[in-house]
């Protein structure tokens, strides 16, 4: 099982069990997960995003055959060229992850579809994260919108070469629009905010089972939620399997 939605560090507003790399780790490696791909939570609040990608490719390097890491890109800031090409050529990071709602922009900004062709130009998947939380459980002082998808498909069709991984999508986008975000390029869904009944498989009428992801948002959300998502599907195990490994296996390819 590749586990394609994780992050590191510490969030702010609360502590978890596994909120230490040790101990997520060891939690994702109990359940069956081979492969994690990590993203940061200091790279949500952090300027410093050097400092952070650097963290979190030290923290990786200590598992190195489990967590893969996925670093922060913020184009608002003025040096985020730099930090692109240090993910990757210092780094050698198979992707970036993007909050634009923490980080001040919009998808129709010009500077995000510049950094979507740039990553698609040096082969880098981009884990673009529609929503952190429920908005319900937001701190008070600390309300964060969701990201607006809409501008989504007319940048996406734009780009061919762009592997697009959509992370925590469904507060703002609902799963009856997936298949046209699907339709303009490669785009893939990860699973963990699908929160009602049958959740996947109302995904799977939407897109290509080929496109779904395996996503537990840990430590944030807990693992056996996405877990039980998988279980009360119902579907046969070539289709798990795709959902749980293959695709996540054939995008790193």
């Amino acid at each position: 099982m590749i586990d394609t939605n994780i992050n590191l560090e510490r969030w702010p507003f609360r502590r978890f069990v596994d909120d230490a790399t040790d101990r997520l780790v060891a939690k994702l490696k109990s359940r069956g997960v081979t492969q994690a791909w990590a993203g940061s939570f200091d790279g949500l609040f952090h300027r410093d995003i050097a400092a952070v990608n650097q963290r979190l490719a030290d923290s990786c390097r200590q598992f190195a055959d489990f967590l893969k890491p996925f670093g922060t890109l913020n184009p608002v800031l003025p040096d985020w060229h730099d930090d692109l090409r240090r993910c990757h050529e210092v780094h050698k990071m198979l992707g970036l992850r993007l909050h634009p709602n923490y980080h001040g922009y919009t998808l129709d900004d010009p500077r995000f579809a510049e950094l979507l062709s740039l990553a698609s130009e040096r082969g880098l998947i981009v884990q673009l994260v529609l929503s952190m939380e429920d908005e319900r459980t937001q701190h008070a002082l600390h309300r964060v919108p969701h990201v607006d998808p809409k501008p989504l498909v007319g940048i996406v069709a734009k780009l061919p070469k762009l592997q697009l991984v959509l992370l925590n999508a469904f507060r703002s986008l609902p799963v009856l629009q997936c298949g046209e975000v699907a339709k303009a390029g490669q785009v893939w869904f990860d699973i963990a905010m699908l929160e009602s009944v049958a959740g996947v498989a109302k995904l799977i009428e939407q897109v290509s089972p080929r496109r779904i992801l395996f996503g537990s948002h840990s430590p944030l959300f807990y693992f056996e939620s996405a877990e039980l998502k998988m279980v009360e599907s119902g579907f046969s195990e070539p289709i798990l399997k795709q959902i749980r490994s293959s695709n996540a296996e054939r995008l790193l390819q």
